[in-house]
């Protein structure tokens, strides 16, 4: 009887440990099952990127020129009729030339009298110089200073055409071409020497820090 109740008790400590087992079996299975669920944590949304001031579409092409740099004004007044009385398109030209900015600018006027070789050198000079006082005086009357003018009389010393054709005769056309007034319009001086004292400025080199 004790042999029988002995086996009985054995039998029964061995289910309880095999249920012990398997309940340590199914927690560690459940502890699996909750690792392997754990959401993963939600991914965070991007900082924005900075937003560049700098606009890709703007063209160099629209942007506006920059201002010529203004320059000397060289004209010429013609005398192809002769004598030293200014034409209508002779005043023409100079009413363009007040007008223009570089009269404004208040710079000196240099006047180159020509004539062509239809007298002695003598006259020639004397109609040439005539002709640039015509100049003279018409710009002073038009509002400009005088002192700003100055005359250079040179005859026939500098033709444009030829005065005479191959077998000695008068060209008409090129004489007439030949009596003109060369018209320069400087600069003022205190820019141009203000520009040259800039470019020596610029030329200069810089002396090491010591």
């Amino acid at each position: 009887m004790k042999s029988i109740m002995m086996t009985r008790s054995a039998t029964a400590a061995k289910a309880v440990a095999h249920g012990l087992t398997g309940a340590a079996l199914l927690l560690a299975l459940a502890g699996c099952e909750r690792q392997e669920t754990v959401p993963e944590p939600a991914a965070s949304e991007s900082a924005p990127q900075p937003t560049s001031i700098m606009r890709d579409d703007l063209d160099d092409s629209v942007l506006p020129p920059p201002e010529p740099q203004l320059a000397p004004l060289d004209a010429r007044i013609s005398f192809s009729d002769g004598g030293a009385e200014l034409s209508e398109s002779a005043m023409a030209e100079l009413a363009s030339i007040l007008r223009s900015p570089q009269i404004a600018e208040g710079g000196p006027i240099l006047l180159r009298a020509h004539s062509d070789s239809g007298g002695s050198g003598e006259v020639n000079m004397r109609a040439s110089r005539r002709r640039g006082e015509a100049v003279r005086d018409y710009l002073v009357e038009n509002g400009v200073d005088e002192a700003r003018i100055t005359i250079i009389a040179f005859g026939e010393q500098n033709p444009l055409q030829p005065n005479a054709r191959p077998d000695g005769t008068p060209n008409e056309p090129g004489r007439a071409a030949n009596r003109r007034v060369d018209l320069l319009v400087d600069l003022p001086e205190e820019d141009a020497e203000a520009e040259a004292e800039l470019i020596e400025s610029d030329e200069q080199p810089v002396a090491d820090p010591a």
